[in-house]
């Protein structure tokens, strides 16, 4: 299934996409919960009543006639791993960054959230505005200390991110959590494709477009640590909600790695594609007052 969060007329609810309609969950069945946390909090029983909702019959809209929103709009935890694809990794190398060996994990604060098809803010506080395509993971389950084995249990699905990062707020601090959490600078979705649509999502083709010029193509294949493992890593220092967001690595073709580096302006199109999953793409904008 791919599970969207929508708005029309006013009205916020969240749904499944069907052949371009989206049908509304809680409208066709009202035990169903009205938000994607509490949705996926209430496990494989909601999944199985959205299953079984008679898509013909049931309340829906055409998929041009809503606007899609961040399918979690509220997650509890939106983190991020940096220098997870070998050739991301030596250009961090090249540019004199000391990259340990151990997964590099980083906050992106949920106030960055932003929709799929959404303006992104060009700062007030820098022009060093780039660009990350990345394949990411919904949690769908509650859970702790998961093994690599387990790891496939515990996931909803899967969506689209652009890890949007400053690069001199980034680079100012070894956390990097500031330079990655402006307003904004958390576009993903379009929607949820849910667990059992994904084969393998280690055998993903990924690529960011700046403008309609490919800047950054990798199959997920290439990732040094795969999702399986990062949510091993994860789960071992903090519990995973339903609902939480992990963007699990960006490849290379960064802008701030091109010579000379090469940042956004206003009016840039970023637009980021994954086989099997969809694409997002936002428009840069100046920052409003």
């Amino acid at each position: 299934m791919k599970l969207v969060t929508f708005s029309a007329r006013g009205t916020t609810s969240i749904g499944i996409v069907v052949d371009n309609r989206v049908i509304d969950l809680p409208a066709s069945d009202p035990t169903l919960p009205g938000t994607m946390r509490e949705f996926l909090q209430a496990g494989p029983r909601a999944l199985d009543k959205a299953r079984a909702i008679d898509v013909r019959n049931a309340p829906s809209w055409p998929l041009s006639d809503v606007r899609l929103e961040a399918p979690v709009p509220n997650p509890e935890k939106f983190l991020a791993i940096g220098m997870n694809y070998k050739k991301h990794k030596q250009e961090a190398l090249d540019a004199g960054l000391q990259v340990p060996d151990t997964q590099i994990w980083f906050n992106k604060q949920v106030s960055c959230v932003n929709g799929p098809f959404d303006p992104v803010h060009m700062p007030r506080a820098s022009d060093k505005l780039d660009y990350e395509a990345e394949l990411g993971v919904v949690i769908g389950r509650r859970c702790r200390h998961v093994s690599v084995a387990d790891a496939p249990s515990v996931i909803a699905g899967y969506v689209v991110i652009n890890d949007v990062s400053v690069r001199d707020w980034q680079l100012a601090s070894p956390t990097m959590t500031l330079g990655k959490s402006f307003n904004t600078h958390g576009p993903f979705g379009p929607w949820i494709v849910t667990a059992d649509e994904v084969a393998d999502p280690h055998d993903l083709q990924m690529r960011m477009l700046v403008n309609g010029e490919v800047r950054q193509e990798v199959n997920t294949a290439e990732l040094i640590y795969n999702v399986w493992e990062q949510i091993a890593h994860l789960s071992t220092v903090m519990t995973l909600e339903p609902g939480d967001v992990l963007a699990t690595g960006t490849p290379s073709g960064v802008g701030v790695a091109l010579k000379p580096p090469q940042f956004r302006k206003v009016g840039d199109v970023m637009r980021v594609e994954i086989d099997g999953i969809g694409h997002i793409e936002n428009v840069v904008v100046v920052e409003p007052n």
